[in-house]
């Protein structure tokens, strides 16, 4: 059966607007393909800090030698996943904390560097593993009017690590009316084109580029947004949205 692992990256754990849009990703691949999908929430988990140490790349061989928390366990379920999906909101243009610890200490799982020249285009360490077959999906909101130039050093990282190319950025502007309760209906149907974005991704096997670039099209316009911007800090500022 194609297995799907969502892990949720948010500290807000289930109060995560992303949450929200990678489960409705999720929902559009399970209606169109039989397939499980696990849920672990990352904040959640125990994951010490990288040391820096580099035994992964030398005398244990692809093993961390951190061994009493949960990098174990979440990185056998990498392994053993068809699609990985990342969901996280974007903190100060990158991931947040808990997002970025994780992702170092899945260092064992690329290629001891050996003084290769990284190549544009492919993870610049390669992968220790087999990897293909498999799918990598970022999910990610942000509270910005637009993706173009916001995401681009998150991005960069991605293509560092991956490999441009090698991962789908599901990119989610405006995600702040995610939490707004009078316009829970109106986000519901703009959410639908993330459900149908995990339909093409079951029944084609890949997202075309319009589709990936439609996923960042804004719900509101620039000027509608900018009002329940100014109104929410008003409210934040005066308490109302405690």
């Amino acid at each position: 059966m194609y297995k799907i692992l969502l892990l949720n990256g948010s500290p807000r754990k289930e109060k995560s607007c992303t949450l929200r849009v990678a489960r409705k990703f999720a929902e559009g691949i399970k209606d169109s393909r039989e397939c499980s999908i696990e849920e672990i929430c990352l904040a959640d988990c125990r994951i010490k800090q990288c040391m820096g140490c580099l035994s992964c790349w030398g005398r244990t061989a692809g093993e961390c030698f951190i061994k009493d928390d949960d990098i174990p366990m979440l990185k056998q379920k990498i392994m053993d996943a068809d699609l990985i999906i990342e969901a996280f909101p974007l903190y100060f243009f990158g991931m947040p904390g808990t997002v970025k610890v994780f992702t170092d200490r899945m260092l064992s799982i690329m290629n001891t560097y050996e003084g290769q020249l990284p190549v544009e285009g492919t993870p610049f360490h390669g992968f220790r593993y087999d990897m293909s077959g498999k799918r990598f999906a970022i999910v990610s909101t942000c509270g910005y009017a637009q993706t173009d130039l916001i995401y681009d050093s998150l991005l960069s990282q991605l293509d560092c690590i991956c490999g441009k190319e090698n991962y789908y950025a599901l990119l989610c502007p405006q995600g702040k009316l995610l939490s707004i309760p009078e316009l829970w209906e109106r986000m519901e149907t703009y959410l639908e084109k993330y459900k149908a974005a995990g339909a093409e991704l079951a029944t084609t096997g890949e997202l075309s580029d319009e589709t990936i670039k439609n996923l960042r099209v804004a719900p509101l316009d620039e000027r509608k947004f900018k009002i329940l911007l100014e109104m929410f800090w008003r409210n934040e500022k005066s308490g109302k949205n405690v």
